[in-house]
């Protein structure tokens, strides 16, 4: 399996300006989604992921775009997903502190 390429946040503004909707997955803790965060993305804070896998099964031949407060939680998230077996996770570079920057 290629490790996809992660995106940055220009990337990802420029395709929302565009109305596309990627998958995009902020792992970070429910009260840091509700202070900011990117519109259209699920909230799954990083510890609860394992348990989520199933919600997110219909994804894994897709894109799947996961952000955090600056990019570690989401690097995480990024490893995790490949190891079963999503095929393209992509870590938003500077997670939401660049997102909002």
């Amino acid at each position: 399996m290629i490790a996809s390429a992660d995106i940055t946040v220009e990337e990802l503004k420029e395709r929302l300006s565009k109305g596309e909707t990627p998958v995009i997955i902020d792992v970070r803790e429910d009260w840091e989604y509700q202070e900011s965060n990117i519109a259209g993305a699920q909230n799954i804070p990083l510890g609860t992921l394992p348990q989520r896998l199933d919600d997110l099964e219909d994804y894994k031949n897709q894109e799947v775009i996961v952000q955090c407060r600056s990019g570690n939680r989401s690097a995480s998230a990024k490893a995790f997903l490949q190891q079963q077996g999503f095929s393209n996770v992509r870590n938003l570079l500077g997670g939401i502190m660049a997102y909002n920057s």
